[in-house]
């Protein structure tokens, strides 16, 4: 393994087989699962211990109009039709083809707007139990650094984040439907109702019961 930087950006798209890529912060197994990103001037190091194909593009510093960090990414439909958009248009002789070119601009959008494995997982399962190294383990980091990553992605620790979630859900659920409070801290992954009440009281200042009187009159 040998430890290099580019001075451009770099998208990394799995066609088959693996690669083991090696951060200052990651330790990642690339699959035909996800795709993963490279800033540039990012010190990495990488190997394979078996065969393998790649599909790689190359970045310029004029398409990165902001600052981007490492992106470790699930190969998503939409990710798989970037891919195949890429590898239709690498069959192009002509390399300065305008198409080439959008494809590049809306890739490094995507790098903007696309939302990290971690905090995807958060939204898909905040009712139920989710611990530290679950979440660092989705994005490879090590738990304490993944702690100091999110907080900078999000503005919150990860507890806040989704304690924040299953708030917003109570509160949804308390106002716009005539389940029991049981019923709602069940739907919300808590064992029983008194232990929902006890948090929900915690973090909104008031219990469920009353919270739903004074917003539904």
């Amino acid at each position: 393994m040998h430890s290099h930087q580019h001075d451009f950006g770099q998208f990394l798209f799995p066609l088959q087989g693996s690669l083991d890529i090696h951060t200052n912060s990651q330790n990642i197994n690339l699959t035909s699962d996800y795709c993963f990103y490279l800033p540039p001037s990012f010190t990495h190091d990488f190997r394979s211990k078996d065969r393998n194909e790649f599909l790689i593009l190359d970045i310029p510093t004029h398409f990165l109009l902001w600052d981007t960090e490492s992106m470790y990414v699930q190969m998503d439909e939409q990710w798989k039709a970037i891919r195949f958009l890429l590898l239709e248009e690498a069959g192009n002789k002509n390399t300065e083809s305008a198409a080439l070119n959008d494809l590049t601009r809306y890739v490094t959008h995507q790098l903007k707007s696309s939302t990290p494995a971690s905090i995807q997982y958060i939204h898909d399962h905040y009712k139920e139990p989710i611990s530290l190294e679950t979440l660092a383990g989705i994005e490879n980091y090590h738990p304490v650094y993944f702690s100091k990553w999110f907080k900078e992605k999000t503005g919150k620790s990860p507890k806040v984040y989704i304690n924040e979630m299953r708030l917003k859900e109570a509160r949804k659920l308390l106002v716009n439907t005539s389940w029991t409070i049981s019923y709602i801290s069940q739907e919300i992954g808590f064992e029983n109702s008194s232990s929902f009440t006890r948090w929900f009281s915690k973090w909104e200042g008031t219990t469920p019961q009353k919270y739903r009187r004074i917003k539904n009159g």
